[in-house]
């Protein structure tokens, strides 16, 4: 049985100030933006690649990001893998987390071959 994955790069929808700072509302509204063009993602699984993201988040920043991804994604029936360097594995661990909180199946991984392996796990 084929599974059909969407990757969405973080830096689409990341955004930053010009000190290097989340722009929370651009952010939002950049992947309010993906999200209306991925009209027919419910038939994907998606993988999130934060690994190029060069912005700077706080804690704060990432639960209003996990809060802002699971308004989007509440109907959204699939999985969703957040892709991360080791060095941010925990700051995506608190993100997936967050979303996890809200209803959402997310899960972080540092490595791309362990999110495919989840995502196309069946779930018992």
């Amino acid at each position: 049985m084929s599974t059909n994955i969407r990757i969405v790069h973080a830096y689409d929808f990341i955004k930053a100030t010009p000190e290097g700072k989340l722009d929370l509302q651009k952010s939002k509204e950049y992947l309010m933006d993906i999200v209306s063009a991925s009209t027919t993602l419910v038939d994907y699984e998606v993988i999130i690649d934060t690994r190029k993201t060069q912005t700077a988040m706080s804690i704060t920043d990432l639960w209003y990001l996990a809060a802002e991804v699971a308004n989007l994604f509440k109907t959204f029936p699939r999985k969703i893998a957040v892709l991360c360097p080791l060095e941010h594995f925990d700051q995506a661990g608190f993100f997936a987390l967050c979303a996890q909180n809200r209803g959402v199946r997310v899960q972080a991984f540092t490595s791309f071959e362990d999110a495919i392996e989840w995502l196309i796990a069946k779930d018992v």
